[in-house]
């Protein structure tokens, strides 16, 4: 072979540089470094979970020729097929409805199949993605189902590849590891590493509204999941290879917030990446403030250096984030005044005080609390830690039943009938999510700002007319 070439393109998976953000940081007095695997041949930091699976599956007998299936975001299915290509496998790709044109194509384009299945589903609907595509693995013969939600084989290649490439460009001179909370790939395995070698390392990581990961590391409740619009990155279920226990802290962005940093870090740093390295980045400026309002520093008596993955490339996201006309139809442009946020409609509403009962009041005074105040919920909260809901058909389907009495503590009600949602979430993703449950929860900077209930909802409508087609709740 040549001098210096390599065998095949497969063989250029790693070794993506890091660099320092310089202009999103102008101010903040803290350094952000960013981990550039979008860099990677394949798009994404999937090349190296998709070459580590690949290699675990021929250690078992998986033979070219044979067929890969996967349940796909896109990039996990981007980084298959390229190495399918040099491989000798076919590849069928499973993909919910709400990802870009780009991402389909990109597949085809390898000569994958791919099948696209409704997002709005549950994990367990036969229609979702997840299910569809394991029915394909049983249904094809000499296949290898990726499953890169539950393959031990995904962390383990960030633990043998990203985190030993960081170690190695660092000398672990930062003091925060942030990344996107996707499959968990990432975090658990890169985190893993860095741990060991570093034990007092931070691992943060960044969860979209919508998603289940932030309020159950936060409260250790599970929610209710509701759509949202950025692509990679959070999760309607729990995958096996999410090492929650890893994480010291986790950060909530909102769409906005993504898709805006996004465009700013191709138009002010140059970095042209895709929603979830916009997210991760997004997540890391709120850490970085949080740490700075603490009072805490790193060595030497400065703010601690945060290094952030972006996991993937801009290239994906023409037709969206870098299309003036999807933003702005998704009122994700300023001038875009599309049907407003929570925040707008906690300010529109009559004032009023956020009820709340702690967790030890008995039935009786959360009756008599509801009843004077003509609420029909309310949360249940110790101190700032929020317990979950209680709502008034719990209190009557409990006493008619004789599960409990008047004299009960109203902690044997509490239930997660709840989303959770920011100031500044849309009112139509917030619709979406109070189709399914009873209220929604408003948190800002990790503080119960606001209870949402679906009367709250339409009566806002009602008062200010809907801009655009809106689905009310059932």
């Amino acid at each position: 072979m040549m001098q210096g070439a390599l065998e095949d393109i497969g063989r250029a998976v790693g070794n993506t540089p890091i660099v320092r953000l310089n202009r999103l940081t102008i101010g903040l007095g803290v350094e952000i470094y960013v981990k550039c695997e979008f860099l990677n041949p394949g798009g994404s930091h999937k090349d190296r979970l998709a070459a580590n699976m690949l290699r675990r599956a021929e250690d078992l007998g998986l033979k070219p020729g044979g067929t890969i299936v996967e349940a796909t975001s896109g990039n996990t299915g981007a980084s298959l097929a390229l190495l399918a290509v040099l491989r000798g496998y076919r590849c069928v790709f499973v993909m919910p409805d709400k990802m870009s044109q780009e991402k389909i194509a990109h597949l085809r384009a390898f000569g994958a199949r791919v099948v696209v299945c409704p997002t709005a589903v549950e994990p367990e609907d036969p229609r979702s993605y997840y299910q569809v595509a394991k029915r394909i693995a049983r249904e094809t013969s000499n296949s290898f189902y990726a499953d890169q939600y539950h393959n031990p084989a995904n962390p383990e290649a960030h633990y043998l590849s990203t985190g030993p490439e960081i170690w190695r460009q660092t000398g672990g001179d930062f003091e925060v590891f942030c990344a996107g909370m996707g499959t968990g790939g990432t975090l658990s395995g890169t985190g893993k590493f860095l741990r060991e070698k570093k034990p007092d390392i931070r691992i943060v990581g960044v969860d979209p509204v919508g998603s289940l990961y932030y309020d159950f590391v936060k409260t250790g409740r599970v929610t209710r999941p509701f759509a949202y619009k950025v692509e990679g990155i959070g999760e309607d279920f729990f995958p096996s290879t999410m090492n929650l226990d890893i994480l010291d802290d986790v950060v909530r962005v909102d769409d906005k917030e993504c898709f805006v940093m996004t465009r700013d870090l191709t138009r002010l740093e140059g970095l042209f990446v895709g929603g979830s390295g916009g997210a991760a980045v997004a997540g890391a400026l709120k850490y970085a403030k949080s740490t700075l309002a603490r009072g805490e520093c790193g060595p030497l008596g400065r703010p601690p250096r945060i290094l952030v993955c972006l996991a993937d490339a801009g290239h994906k996201y023409l037709s969206k984030i870098f299309n003036e006309d999807w933003m702005r139809e998704s009122g994700f442009l300023e001038e875009t005044p599309g049907l407003g946020t929570v925040r707008d409609m906690l300010a529109a509403r009559d004032a009023r005080v956020l009820v709340t009962s702690d967790p030890r009041a008995t039935l009786r005074e959360v009756i008599d609390r509801m009843k004077t105040l003509a609420i029909s919920q309310l949360p249940v909260m110790e101190g700032a830690r929020l317990h979950g809901i209680v709502a008034e058909v719990d209190l009557l389907r409990a006493l008619v039943s004789g599960g409990a009495t008047l004299d009960s503590p109203v902690a044997d009600l509490v239930e997660n009938d709840y989303v959770t949602a920011t100031p500044n979430t849309k009112i139509e993703l917030l619709q979406a999510g109070l189709a399914d449950a009873k209220v929604a929860i408003v948190e800002e900077a990790d503080q119960i700002v606001g209870l949402i209930s679906k009367i709250d909802l339409i009566d806002f409508l009602a008062r200010h007319g809907s801009r655009s087609p809106v689905t009310l709740p059932r």
